[in-house]
């Protein structure tokens, strides 16, 4: 149940006439409107994510069940994986269009897409299908950006590029390929060098865009309002020792 609109009142405009919310085409509940709640946690964006969540385990357990070999068993597992990143693109779309962006979702969601790939990972990985290292290489990468992005930010939000996006959809297709009981399938060889082929391409990528995540950040930490100020806080003191020591 979403919580109810308390009244917004209305603010004034530069000639001083008062602004009208609905007149200016402003949800009253809208974070754009002086004095308004924002949008409730509550919200079918939000479910969604929490539904992603709960489904990590599901599709842990059809991955690892029987030692990944059984062929149901696996394509359940893909199928699990499939909605739960359909869920992920459509969370976010849902939460920007309606104006439905909380902090909540900012948290859960990372949260949500990062325990997947983890659990994916670290499941076939566990069932011989893809090696240790690359499942070390690609976690510690993204929980690291992860911690980083919220390291800095009050110095600001690094938002995703379209390096990360890539990085997105070959680790999502990659790992899709590995899901498939490809053993069962036509040509399973030539299966195999797509899906290693994908992989391989989601490592490199996701290598270079957690490289240039760090270089954000820094540049972010370096130029940022914030540390301007404590730059200029610095400054002023530096000043004030100089010349209470004339």
């Amino acid at each position: 149940m979403s919580e109810p609109t308390r009244p917004v009142r209305p603010g004034p405009l530069a000639d001083g006439r008062a602004s009208d919310p609905y007149r200016e085409g402003l949800d009253p509940a809208s974070p754009l409107v002086p004095g308004s709640p924002g949008p409730s946690a509550w919200n079918i964006a939000n479910y969604l994510t929490v539904l992603r969540l709960l489904l990590v385990p599901v599709f842990g357990w059809l991955l690892l069940a029987e030692g990944g070999q059984n062929a149901a068993y696996r394509w359940a597992a893909f199928g699990v994986f499939a909605l739960a990143m359909v869920t992920d693109r459509i969370d976010g779309d849902l939460a920007r269009s309606r104006g439905l962006v909380t902090n909540f979702g900012k948290v859960a969601d990372p949260i949500a897409d990062k325990a997947l790939v983890t659990m994916a990972l670290v499941g076939l990985s566990e069932i011989g299908e893809v090696p240790w290292w690359i499942t070390v290489v690609v976690l510690v990468r993204e929980w690291g950006i992860t911690l980083v992005r919220l390291r800095v930010i009050r110095h600001g939000v690094m938002a995703a590029g379209r390096g990360g996006k890539l990085k997105t959809l070959l680790q999502t297709v990659g790992i899709g390929f590995f899901l498939w009981p490809r053993w069962t399938l036509p040509a399973p060889q030539a299966w195999d060098f797509v899906a290693w082929t994908a992989l391989v391409a989601a490592v490199i990528v996701t290598v270079v865009t957690g490289l240039d995540y760090l270089l954000q950040a820094h540049r972010l930490r370096q130029t940022s309002e914030r540390t301007r100020r404590k730059r200029a806080q610095r400054a002023a003191r530096d000043e004030q020792r100089r010349r209470d020591g004339r």
